[in-house]
């Protein structure tokens, strides 16, 4: 949520986060933004105080985990789903999903 809100560059992520999905969130990040800037408030506002409400975590296997999440921000609530996979002794996140 703080990439979103432009608090955080999403480069701070990227050693927990797959390149496919550092890209992916910065481009969501950058069209958070300009949508921000044309309307009456601006992307820190439409992600102000966010609050992770609950998370769910599934094993598929000894190497991965699926989780999701729901997080409480002041104008909605938002649903996070990602896929965590270990590869050579580090947790990477795979798949990452922003309602």
């Amino acid at each position: 949520m703080e990439v979103l809100a432009g608090t955080r560059p999403a480069q701070q992520l990227s050693r927990r986060l797959d390149p496919r999905c550092v890209a992916s969130l910065q481009h969501r990040a950058a069209l958070t933004r300009r949508a921000g800037t044309g309307g009456s408030g601006t992307a820190a506002l439409l992600h102000r105080n966010p609050s992770v409400r609950s998370v769910h975590a599934c094993r598929v296997s000894e190497h991965i985990y699926e989780a999701c999440a729901v997080v409480v921000e002041e104008a909605r609530i938002r649903a996070v789903a990602l896929r965590i996979e270990r590869s050579r002794a580090v947790w990477r996140v795979t798949v990452l999903e922003i309602g």
